[in-house]
């Protein structure tokens, strides 16, 4: 029997600061793992029952061979999303039952679901666990929720606070005080327990009750405050909880007050744009705070700032224009959002976030074809969260409807080559039940829908009749260009290759009339596909022209697809090697569109049967199966696609045996993105890191000068001095090098060193 094929190990994050305690929890935890198939930690909001989740995950990561999946589900504000959270965290397409895809998915798998922050979607998390525990064996689920799912079998780990000293004794700390001594010596270099302050710490932690985000909040203070102060005030906050209600358990009014001594220590202007901040599930941009949040009083840039500087926002690193991105913890955000309902204003908060998506969205379908493009998608898949959240929150209110309609409707192609087609669908769906007034938002709506359901072969006649008589009603050329190219598209897939052909060359004529370079170019590698099936030599212009106006247009995303188009037309004409160069070329570009790439290795294949290599063929082929399986589309289960990958499949099984051929198809197919771009190139894939070992690429010179004296035990703020570099600077460093090494903590930083040089550590 052959050897199993290496697959991914998981998705689960690096841990960017120190675990703190918990030796007990970790092995029940691990020991209940080992005898259930599902082990809910349960536990207070704040308690920490995530960061010990993702400990226990990666403690037992070898014992998965197909890895540890985290999916995490705060963000996630429609409860029938849940099964496809799931899916795409494993990168499958949506079906129309997705719990059963998944459970097919992962029925010979042996892996570890984490599923984190389950509890407002708890329904319909514990009806999708039953039915995955119930499909696939080698499933073990790991969840985090506030109350326990009530599944079968299911086991439960109640997580209580961090233990907290009895007095204040010259004891060693308990595990809450080291969590405040470490994470305040995170924020202000040079702290440590002292006989002075250990009995303030040891109070805080008491009147904190453990509970590890209040202890974070506070140690945070030891910036701008004495721990006598925070102490203090703390002290102060927590005598106001006295009126709370009866029914609310104790640790969560305590938690409250934590959150809520933070928002009394922020100016007025920061308490505003904390609570308006709070509609960005997602996290937000500097941008988008100026349009939407009003803090009146001050400068948003400054509120912003001070916001990061209490601790209340955290920066990234953005994906967009190089733009920072803020966001909050989730308890955080739930606070501002608290304040925002009792301010009264959020309805015009709403509104504006409503009208700065939906002028977001008609820039990118006005720039998305330009030299930003890739810079665009990217934006977008940062923003998706909240895009999410103002398409759910407009669509609830019938008023909006329409609103929400032009939003989805304008990112027709982010759905399409995001991989998000299942969610897009259902947005357009809600919005044109609730839009029902002929007008030209209902249209472009048709439009858009109509496209996702031709490339994912769901019912679109209806579609089309609406969108042909709109677009008359209307007058509009335009939409009769569009109802064209999705009429040419699917009579094309549909095996009437002529009669799509004519349609496609209608829409094409009317997008040229109308000036829209993006559509015309889109339909321009239609025609170009079209005509390639028809034995057309018009269809290799078609192609050529679509690959200069991407030039043109500095379109790099878009390239690909003429790329690819243009590839097809020279392996028709009898030359195949000169056709798999621009596929390698298209692929080497690594774009996230998993549909552009499923076509680029199917045709790849073509190019490697024509020159006689069956068992790459065999692989290639079973790669653009696993790629067309993780985009969501259908295109390549249509006629006359299908009928060249046959062709080359049965000339490889009678080149190889079947035997043979299946065996590497199926190896392909169980690939991911990575394996399948890495086998299309011919690269070989990277070796498994040895425990502590760099991944590829290793340090820059300046991380390796570093890491050399965090081997040494030097503390940031010494680095800095050795260095003449700011504290921040080498903070970001250090944690640069931990992500980049696959490290936990400053210490395993001297064994990897050492294992570099051969050195014992």
């Amino acid at each position: 029997m052959g050897a199993r094929p290496r697959r991914s190990t998981g998705n689960l994050p690096a841990e960017l600061t120190s675990f703190v305690g918990r030796r007990q929890e970790l092995g029940e935890a691990k020991r209940l793992l080992s005898a259930a198939r599902l082990v809910t930690l349960t536990g207070a909001g704040g308690v920490g029952k995530t960061r010990l989740a993702l400990r226990v995950a990666a403690d037992v990561r070898r014992a998965f061979p197909d890895g540890v999946w985290l999916v995490e589900l705060a963000d996630l504000g429609d409860p029938r999303l849940v099964p496809n959270a799931v899916a795409t965290a494993f990168g499958l397409r949506g079906t129309s039952d997705q719990a059963a895809g998944l459970a097919e998915h992962l029925e010979n798998r042996q892996l570890l679901l984490v599923l984190d922050n389950c509890e407002h979607v708890a329904d319909e998390c514990a009806t999708l666990v039953a039915k995955l525990l119930a499909g696939a064996g080698g499933l073990r689920v790991l969840a985090t929720s506030r109350h326990t799912l009530h599944v079968e079998g299911e086991h439960i780990l109640h997580v209580e606070p961090l233990p907290v000293p009895a007095a204040d004794t010259g004891a060693g700390p308990a595990e809450a005080v080291t969590l405040f001594a470490e994470r305040a010596a995170a924020v202000a270099p040079g702290f440590a327990l002292t006989p002075g302050n250990r009995a303030a710490v040891n109070r805080i932690c008491r009147r904190l009750e453990g509970i590890p985000l209040a202890i974070e909040l506070a140690a945070v203070r030891v910036r701008v405050l004495s721990v006598d102060q925070v102490l203090e005030r703390l002290d102060d906050r927590l005598g106001l909880l006295t009126s709370a209600p009866q029914g609310a358990r104790p640790r969560r009014r305590t938690l409250e007050a934590a959150i809520g001594w933070s928002f009394e220590l922020c100016t007025r202007a920061e308490q505003r744009l904390w609570a308006q901040a709070s509609v960005f599930p997602g996290g937000f941009d500097l941008d988008a705070a100026e349009h939407v949040c009003a803090p009146a009083e001050a400068g948003t840039l400054d509120v912003v700032t001070g916001l990061v500087d209490k601790s209340v926002l955290s920066r990234r690193n953005g994906t967009f224009g190089r733009h920072a991105w803020y966001r909050m913890l989730e308890t955080v955000r739930e606070y501002g959002s608290a304040r925002l309902a009792e301010a009264g204003d959020e309805a015009e908060v709403r509104a504006r976030q409503a009208g700065y998506y939906a002028d977001l969205a008609r820039r990118y379908r006005a720039e998305g074809f330009g030299p930003e493009q890739t810079e665009w998608v990217g934006r977008l898949r940062r923003e998706h969260t909240n895009l999410r959240a103002v398409l759910e929150h407009c669509l609830a209110d019938p008023g909006r409807a329409a609103q929400a309609l032009d939003i989805a409707a304008s990112l027709w192609n982010f759905w399409y080559g995001g991989g998000l087609v299942p969610e897009g669908c259902a947005h357009l769906r809600r919005g044109l039940e609730l839009c029902g007034e002929r007008t030209l938002v209902r249209a472009r709506g048709l439009y858009a829908m109509a496209f996702l359901a031709i490339q994912t072969g769901a019912p679109h006649a209806e579609l089309l009749a609406e969108l042909d008589e709109l677009a008359e009603e209307l007058g509009d050329a335009r939409l009769r260009a569009g109802h064209a190219e999705c009429a040419g598209m699917a009579t094309f897939f549909a095996g009437d290759l002529a009669g799509g052909a004519a349609l496609l060359e209608r829409a094409l004529a009317g997008y040229r009339t109308a000036g829209d370079a993006l559509l015309v170019f889109d339909t321009l590698v239609l025609l170009a596909a079209a005509r390639f099936f028809l034995g057309d030599s018009r269809g290799a212009a078609a192609a050529e022209e679509a690959l200069a106006l991407a030039d043109r247009h500095g379109a790099q995303w878009s390239r690909g697809y003429a790329l690819w188009a243009v590839a097809i037309h020279r392996w028709r004409a009898g030359e195949p090697a000169a056709a798999a160069d621009l596929l390698r070329e298209a692929i080497a570009l690594r774009l996230p569109d998993r549909t552009l790439l499923a076509f680029l290795v199917e045709a790849l294949a073509w190019c490697h049967s024509a020159q006689g290599a069956h068992d790459r063929v065999a692989r290639l082929l079973g790669g653009a199966a696993s790629a067309w399986r993780l985009s969501g589309a259908r295109v390549g289960e249509t006629n006359p696609y299908q009928g060249v990958d046959e062709q080359c499949a049965a000339l490889a099984r009678k080149a190889l045996g079947d035997e043979a051929f299946d065996a590497a198809f199926a190896e392909a197919a169980a690939s991911g993105l990575d394996e399948i771009v890495r086998g299309a190139l011919g690269e070989r894939p990277p070796a498994a890191p040895a425990a502590g070992a760099a991944p590829p690429g290793g340090l820059t010179r300046r991380q390796r000068e570093i890491a050399e004296l965090v081997a040494r035990g030097m503390s940031n703020k010494d680095i800095a001095a050795a260095l003449v570099l700011s504290g921040r600077t080498v903070e970001g460093h250090v944690e640069n090098i931990l992500v980049r090494l696959g490290l936990t903590s400053r210490t395993q930083v001297a064994s990897w060193l050492a294992g570099q040089s051969g050195r014992p550590a």
